[in-house]
């Protein structure tokens, strides 16, 4: 489906303005468009409804809002801007992946979403010759399956998962770990590395059905363990659950997951159970910076609520694809070329790619709960 812009024109101005060195630069003679395109197109590819539809409207509404301000710049190529809406299921990824690689004036994706589905997704992307950026799937095979068109805006769980282990021996001084996940691609993957990191310290390895209401057979198992740590590998929903699950049956240790669970969504599934809650993410906090700041202003006025985890990522992945188009790219292949080989200072890191599509560096930050708030540190 198509997103119609809303009407923010003074306010996305002003923002443009402040951000103008990311989003703005000297046009040279543009090349033919695609056959039959009056218009270029960019694309979100993600879940928007279903479990884990909070993070992929914030996915989608970063990348809307960097075409918004490029449209202010009276920019010769239009650009527009369509979302597939894939629930985050693998199963319906393949289909909507080939409808996208249908529309010849689609020239870029930011997505897809989540690990799970960028692995039924991107084959089909990379035969259609379809660039994507993913802001937030994370599980580390996805850069080492050959595919051309890909690039990931962010470190991968490999990373945040041994830094999560770290800040579990090194911070929380832990020795009796439990680690559990829901069994997707993305959450057993970032399990596992939390739990081969940390070794003989984990007295509880197990999975739970996300779709259940009921994890008292989890929760035994952590209380039969004596854990003082529980690691969830999952999304927000099932961890609010799980978090006040097992403070009602007693359970003390503090909760821990991953960046699939940095979302308002987990305080409202987990109540109080969420206060020292831990959630680690590769997601940088901005707001101390200009361009930070202007960008959360933006946000803010043209959605009526605040950016969320990847808002600022997809941001700076959709304004990467708009640099190429400014730069003279109108088809699938050189506007590929360029995201693969030039860079793009962004609000939140410098994207350069390597050769699989992996980002340089890798940041991990640790969110700490209370009160429903949460406040960001560096793992170091």
């Amino acid at each position: 489906m198509k997103i119609s812009f809303r009407s923010a024109v003074g306010v996305l101005a002003a923002s443009a303005l402040a951000l103008g060195s990311l989003v703005a630069l000297s046009a040279p003679a543009q090349a033919a468009m695609p056959k039959g395109c009056k218009s270029l197109t960019l694309g979100f590819f993600g879940a928007l409804t279903g479990d884990a539809g909070n993070l992929g409207k914030n996915i989608s509404q970063g990348a809307e809002l960097a075409v918004a301000q490029y449209g202010l710049g009276n920019s010769k190529v239009k650009v527009d801007f369509v979302s597939f809406d894939s629930q985050g299921d693998p199963a319906q990824a393949p289909a909507l992946a080939q409808s996208a690689i249908k529309n010849k004036c689609l020239v870029g994706i930011i997505g897809p979403a989540f690990s799970g589905e960028s692995k039924a997704a991107n084959p089909i992307f990379q035969r259609g010759g379809l660039s994507l950026i993913t802001p937030s799937a994370t599980n580390p095979t996805l850069s080492q399956q050959g595919w051309t068109i890909f690039h990931r805006a962010l470190g991968t769980d490999a990373i945040q998962g041994s830094m999560g282990a770290k800040y579990i021996k090194s911070t929380l001084k832990a020795t009796k770990v439990a680690v559990v996940d829901d069994a997707s691609e993305y959450g057993k993957g970032l399990a596992t590395v939390v739990a081969t990191s940390l070794g003989s310290s984990v007295v509880t390895r197990t999975s739970l059905d996300p779709k259940s209401p009921d994890f008292s057979s989890t929760v035994s198992q952590v209380k039969a363990g004596g854990a003082t740590v529980v690691y969830y590998g999952g999304y927000y929903a099932e961890a609010g659950r799980l978090a006040k699950q097992l403070k009602d049956a007693g359970v003390t240790a503090t909760f821990m997951s991953g960046d699939g669970t940095l979302d308002p969504g987990f305080v409202t599934a987990g109540g109080s159970a969420t206060d020292g809650a831990v959630v680690t993410c590769a997601c940088a906090p901005i707001d101390t910076t200009k361009a930070g700041k202007a960008f959360k202003a933006a946000y803010k006025s043209r959605f009526g609520v605040k950016d969320g985890t990847y808002s600022p990522e997809a941001y700076d992945a959709a304004s990467f694809f708009l640099a190429a188009i400014k730069a003279g790219n109108t088809d699938r292949a050189s506007i590929n070329k360029y995201v693969s080989t030039k860079s793009w200072v962004g609000i939140t890191k410098t994207l350069k790619f390597d050769k699989t599509g992996e980002i340089a560096g890798g940041a991990i930050f640790s969110y700490v709960y209370k009160g429903g708030q949460n406040t960001a540190s560096l793992i170091k």
